[in-house]
């Protein structure tokens, strides 16, 4: 069985996030889109990430277009998640959260779950410090009102 550190991502910017070198941190992961009506939340995960990052919270945005509103290149989503809402946290390159073309990694978040396909964006994924998975939070449910769970896993 898998864990979350088998994973890695390619950042828009080339870097590699590896999740096996987050071991003792705390991991968010949210699968975004820049033209969604949920987009206002990168500014809530901004401020948790601002907030948190120095106590050992690392967020991961994860763009998909698999629900049709996300911008074309990753170049475009990066400057407008800059440019919009202040976004800082690591961005890794599009990618498809459902189907057979999915992201590894995604396969693996909704096994870890149990709730099976990702509806829509700003689906949520908190992983602990020992790598395991939390909770998932649905799509509407504002990233500030998760910050006490955050707080609970960054204490443990």
């Amino acid at each position: 069985m898998s864990t979350i550190y088998d994973y890695q991502l390619t950042e828009m910017n080339g870097q590699s996030i590896n999740f096996g070198d987050l071991k003792g941190k705390v991991i968010l992961i949210v699968n975004t889109a820049s033209k969604c009506g949920l987009a206002g939340q990168l500014k809530d995960l901004q401020y948790l990430y601002d907030k948190y990052k120095d106590q050992g919270l690392v967020l991961v945005g994860v763009p998909s277009n698999q629900f049709h509103m996300e911008l074309n290149s990753d170049e475009k989503t990066s400057e407008y998640c800059q440019l919009h809402y202040g976004v800082t946290f690591p961005m890794a390159k599009q990618a498809k959260v459902n189907g057979k073309d999915e992201l590894p990694l995604f396969t693996y978040l909704k096994s870890a779950s149990g709730k099976g396909r990702i509806k829509f964006n700003y689906t949520k994924f908190l992983i602990n410090k020992n790598g395991e998975f939390v909770k998932r939070y649905s799509p509407l449910k504002n990233p500030r009102k998760i910050e006490q769970d955050i707080i609970n896993e960054l204490d443990q």
